[in-house]
């Protein structure tokens, strides 16, 4: 350790990789790499305690499922149970069932919340010898162009670090450092804010059998199991409502009346907060040596739940491409990371629009207008009388409509 102008600094390191963020893309690309005998480094801003709390996504759809099952992994970090693949849709308070099976063999998706994942995924990373760094402050990518990018980092007891790496996965999120460490200009950014606000609430309340979502004139309304006895429910919203408008009794009534279930049983609300769905897809999803993973290169309407499956996709290319080329000297897929990654990421997009309209406009009309909300009520029809377009929805749900 050297003594520079006043600041600690220790001896550079060295490594192949060196990953942004221990959230659900970058500890999947961490294990990835360290089973196939790539070594990294992984950088945390937060503590461990809070990454392993973080209540987020609950279902790992089918695709990403056989993808930790073709790795060896799926026992490993899929913590969890099985999902059924059935759906309720609730019309007007008139319930149906939609299969997410498409009839394929092989693992199916699991009801696994994202703070389990994450803590699987952590604990098989660290029970290999991975190196993970929590609380690393001040991160800076440098030299992203050249043959050996820098990344940068301030430990707790404020020493600076360097590492020295082949390449950096930035899997650090929409406001995270390694988006914006890309020059201006470099990367082109498709965005559309769909004017709609979700309350979004978890409580300790008995889960639903199905994953419910819910159409009425009154707004949209869902409800997802998050644990034996935690639920997590949305509730549509305007835009820029704050939480504090929303008191117990206020969700609880709407959540009744949209769900048409007045015998819900509440209970002790643990967390809410409002947001706007969004959409935003930057492309390419790489510069020079940063590739961009996750929700660092895109972000999904909720509705369809692709988001956190879109990022374990995109840790599967990188990783293969990563493998490629350290193994092999071979380069292509690296090359190709962006095209292969945007491909599915347009494709969840669309879907994620499509349903996100649908179950919007098909219930309040105040903002979609008449003609609109007749529109998305016909496409739900379709979707729960034809055989054909069920099918259709059970392969984008589980991810299998496209082939790699």
């Amino acid at each position: 350790m050297t003594e520079n102008a006043g600041e600690l600094t220790d001896s550079p390191e060295s490594t192949t990789v060196v990953v942004i963020g221990a959230g659900p893309a970058g500890l999947t690309v961490a294990n990835l790499l360290r089973h196939s005998g790539i070594d990294c480094i992984v950088l945390e801003r937060r503590s461990r305690e809070y990454v392993a709390q973080r209540h987020r996504a609950g279902i790992v759809e089918t695709r990403a499922v056989r993808m930790f099952d073709s790795w060896g992994l799926a026992d490993r970090v899929l913590g969890g149970t099985p999902y059924d693949g059935i759906l309720e849709l609730r019309v007007d308070g008139e319930s149906h069932l939609v299969s997410d099976i498409d009839g394929s063999e092989g693992p199916r998706a699991r009801l696994c919340p994202q703070q389990v994942l994450v803590q699987k995924l952590t604990a098989a990373y660290l029970d290999d010898g991975g190196d993970l760094r929590f609380e690393a402050a001040d991160v800076s990518l440098h030299d992203l162009t050249g043959d050996r990018p820098t990344v940068r980092y301030r430990t707790a007891d404020g020493t600076l670090r360097h590492i020295t790496c082949a390449f950096v996965a930035g899997c650090d999120g929409d406001h995270g450092i390694s988006r914006t460490a890309v020059p201006a200009g470099a990367l082109t950014a498709y965005s559309e804010d769909h004017g709609i606000g979700w309350l979004t609430v978890l409580a300790d309340a008995p889960p639903p059998a199905h994953p419910l979502l819910a159409v009425s004139p009154h707004g949209f309304a869902a409800h997802f199991p998050r644990g034996p006895q935690t639920s997590r429910y949305y509730l549509q919203c305007p835009p820029d409502d704050h939480p504090d408008a929303w008191p117990d009794t206020r969700i609880w009534d709407a959540l009744r009346t949209r769900l048409a279930d007045p015998a819900l049983t509440a209970g002790p609300i643990t967390d809410r907060e409002t947001f706007r769905l969004r959409s935003l897809v930057h492309d390419p999803m790489q510069y020079g040596r940063l590739y961009l993973v996750g929700d660092a290169a895109h972000i999904v309407s909720p509705m369809g739940g692709k988001g956190m499956n879109l990022a374990l996709h995109d840790a599967d290319v990188f990783a293969r491409a990563v493998r490629d080329s350290a193994q092999d000297h071979d380069d292509t897929a690296l090359r190709s990371y962006s095209q292969r990654c945007l491909r599915r990421v347009w494709n969840d997009q669309e879907f994620s629009h499509w349903l996100t309209r649908t179950l919007h406009d098909a219930g309040d009309a105040t903002d979609a207008g008449p003609f609109h909300r007749n529109l998305a009520r016909a496409r739900l029809d379709r979707l729960l009388t034809s055989p054909t377009a069920a099918r259709a929805f059970a392969e984008l749900m589980t991810g299998l409509d496209l082939a790699e």
